[in-house]
């Protein structure tokens, strides 16, 4: 059990990924305009729905969850944190989210994805670490059909497949806005990065670079803001 922000707690099944740095990141990264309905792509036991809901007590998330052990520990940490019906869960395919919601539906998406496209399967986690359920693309698709136009696309993901995320934010008219590169050290190489596709938007791209911890190893200013320490 997780103790978060705003006083929510965060119950992780066997089999689900803990709660991450890259949770907590793309949560802090996140932009939403008032009254946000967002959707969770990939949503597993609803850490980054129970994060939004402590950041903004005004939103609304929905997520999707292929995983039903995950899905059901998510409904549980919905009833154990009075969150119904702001914070729902859904257990189905994201690749069949045509059937599932109307097109521009919500303000905007989020995800938190499977990172690897091949290498070994985790026995732990076996459908949160490779993408073999839902591709690059496929993701890109569901987020495109949920949002409305103008509505903004936020996701964490490893910096050697950022072109490949570029070039699916393009065939799907998401054009990416901000991109922040995640260092854990100043001198280390970029471990992670943050991006915002919004729907429909002209070229224009911000840049910006975070660093969690200075070179002795002591916490940054950013990264205590994002723990709330």
């Amino acid at each position: 059990m997780e103790l978060l922000h705003g006083g929510y707690t965060l119950k992780i099944c066997q089999g689900a990924f803990p709660l991450s740095t890259d949770s907590m990141l793309l949560a802090d990264f996140v932009r939403m305009p008032p009254n946000a309905s967002v959707l969770d792509l990939g949503s597993g036991c609803g850490t980054l729905g129970l994060l939004l809901c402590a950041k903004d007590p005004r939103c609304t998330v929905t997520g999707i969850e292929l995983d039903a052990q995950a899905h059901e520990t998510a409904l549980e940490n919905i009833l154990e944190n009075n969150l119904s019906p702001r914070l729902t869960s859904v257990c189905a395919d994201l690749k069949d989210i045509c059937q599932r919601i109307d097109a521009g539906s919500f303000s905007c998406c989020i995800s938190n994805p499977p990172y690897f496209t091949s290498g070994p399967a985790s026995k732990a986690a076996p459908l949160a670490r490779r993408d073999d359920r839902c591709s690059m693309a496929q993701l890109f698709h569901a987020a495109a059909w949920a949002i409305k136009f103008g509505g903004d696309f936020f996701l964490v993901h490893k910096p050697e497949r950022l072109a490949e995320l570029f070039v699916c934010a393009h065939n799907e008219n998401l054009e990416p806005k901000r991109l922040c590169l995640v260092r854990h050290r100043p001198n280390d190489p970029v471990s992670l990065v943050l991006v915002q596709c919004r729907k429909g938007a002209k070229p224009g791209l911000l840049w910006e670079e975070l660093c969690l911890f200075h070179a002795d190893g002591h916490p940054t200013q950013k990264y205590k803001k994002i723990y709330h320490l």
